[in-house]
C-alpha cells in the first residue's frame, strides 16, 4: 500500500468515528443516557427537576416528627391531667379540630405554591353570616350555594392580584382580612343571627361508636383531606402545585399555566373556607361577625408545625391534619392543666418559630 492510499484510509477511518460519536451524542442528548436530563432540549428544565418534584409530593407522608409529636402530646396531657384522656374528651378534640382543620386544608394549597392567607378565618365568618341571614329566606339550598360561591368568589380574587398583578401574596391577603372583616361586621349590623335550619346545622350531628362520637363535621374534614390528598398526589393538577411552589419559572418552561393554577389554588380554597364556615354554625349554631379572630394564625401554625414549607413546594395535607391536631390537643392539655390562655399563646408561638426555623435550617442543609 502506497503511501497516498495510507493516508486515504486514515482520513475515511476518522470520519468514519467522528460520525459515530456525533451519532452518539446526538442519541444522548436526545434521551439523557449521557448522566445529563434530556430535558433540557427545547429549553425544559431537566428531566431530574421533574423528579425531584414528584419525590417531594410523593415523600411526605413518610415523614414521621409531626405524628411524634401528637403522641408525646397527648401522653404528656393524660398523665398530668385525669380528664384529658376520656372518650367524652377525645369527641371533643375531634369535633374542635373540624373548623381550623378545613381552613388547614385550603391553607396547605395556598402554601404548597409558596403564597400565604391571612383572610381564610374572615371569609369563613362573612360565609357564615351570609348563610344564617339567607338560609331560610332561600329555602337553605340556594342560600347554602350563595354562600360557598362568595368564598370561591373572594378566594378567586386573591388568586388573581397574585398570579395576574404579580402582587405579594401577603399583602394581598391582609388587604382582604381588612376589607372582609369590615364587611362582615358592616354586612350584619352588630347582630348576631341564631340558625336553626337542619341543614345549616347538619354537621353538629353525628354517630355514637360506642363511647365514642364522631360528629358529621369530622367525618367530613377527614373527606376533604382523603380527596385534596388524592388530588396532590395522584393527579397532574398536583404535581402542577408542586412544581410552582418549588420554582414557578421552571414550572413556566416545562409547559404549565402557572398564573391558572395558582388561581385554582386559592378559589379552591376560598370553597374550603365556605365550607368550614358551614361546619361551624354546625358546632356553634349562632353567626357572629366577631368569630374565630385567630383562626388565620391558628391554620398557618398547624400547616408550619405539620411540616410544610412556608417558601413552598413542600410539604402534605397529612402533615397539616396531625398539625391541626397539635394546636387543638395543645390547647386542650393546657386548658385543663390550668394554664392561661396568654400563656397558651405563647407556647404557641415558641411552636411555630421552632417549626419554622427547622424548615429554614433544613433548606440551608439541602443547599
Amino acid at each position: 500500500m502506497n503511501r497516498k492510499e495510507h493516508d486515504e484510509r486514515d482520513a475515511r477511518d476518522a470520519h468514519e468515528g467522528r460520525d459515530a460519536r456525533d451519532e452518539r451524542g446526538e442519541r444522548k442528548a436526545h434521551d439523557g443516557s449521557d448522566g445529563r436530563d434530556g430535558g433540557e432540549k427545547n429549553g425544559l428544565p431537566p428531566s431530574s427537576w421533574r423528579s425531584r418534584v414528584r419525590a417531594a409530593a410523593g415523600t411526605q407522608g413518610t415523614r414521621t416528627g409531626p405524628l411524634v409529636a401528637l403522641i408525646v402530646a397527648v401522653v404528656a396531657f393524660s398523665l398530668t391531667t385525669d380528664t384529658f384522656f376520656t372518650t367524652d374528651n377525645l369527641s371533643l378534640l375531634l369535633e374542635q379540630s373540624v373548623v381550623v382543620g378545613i381552613l388547614a386544608l385550603g391553607q396547605t394549597m395556598v402554601v404548597l405554591t409558596g403564597g400565604i392567607d391571612l383572610s381564610n378565618g374572615a371569609v369563613a365568618v362573612l360565609g357564615t353570616l351570609v348563610l344564617a341571614r339567607h338560609g331560610g329566606t332561600f329555602n337553605n339550598v340556594p342560600g347554602l350555594v350563595a354562600g360557598l360561591l362568595l368564598c370561591t368568589g373572594l378566594g378567586a380574587a386573591n388568586g388573581g392580584m397574585v398570579a395576574r398583578l404579580r402582587l405579594p401574596p401577603f399583602i394581598v391577603t391582609l388587604g382582604t382580612l381588612t376589607v372582609v372583616s369590615a364587611s362582615a361586621r358592616l354586612y350584619s349590623q352588630s347582630r348576631n343571627y341564631p340558625v336553626a335550619s337542619t341543614l345549616l346545622t347538619v354537621f353538629g350531628k353525628g354517630l355514637h361508636l360506642g363511647p365514642v362520637v364522631l360528629s358529621y363535621g369530622a367525618i367530613l374534614m377527614l373527606t376533604a383531606y382523603a380527596f385534596i390528598w388524592h388530588a396532590l398526589r395522584r393527579t397532574a393538577w398536583g404535581r402542577h402545585v408542586y412544581a410552582v411552589g418549588g420554582n414557578p419559572e421552571a414550572a413556566r418552561l416545562m409547559g404549565i399555566r402557572v398564573d391558572r393554577t395558582v388561581m385554582g389554588v386559592y378559589a379552591g380554597a376560598g370553597l374550603l373556607y365556605g365550607i368550614a364556615g358551614w361546619a361551624a354554625l354546625g358546632r356553634i349554631p349562632n353567626a357572629d361577625a366577631n368569630a374565630y379572630q385567630s383562626a388565620n394564625l391558628d391554620s398557618i401554625t398547624a400547616v408550619v408545625i405539620g411540616g410544610t414549607s412556608l417558601f413552598g413546594g413542600r410539604g402534605g395535607v397529612t402533615g397539616t391534619l396531625l398539625g391541626t391536631l397539635i394546636v387543638v390537643v395543645l390547647r386542650s392539655g393546657l386548658t385543663q392543666g390550668g394554664i392561661d390562655a396568654l400563656y397558651q399563646d405563647v407556647a404557641t408561638g415558641i411552636l411555630v418559630i421552632v417549626a419554622v426555623t427547622v424548615d429554614q435550617v433544613s433548606r440551608r442543609g439541602r443547599r
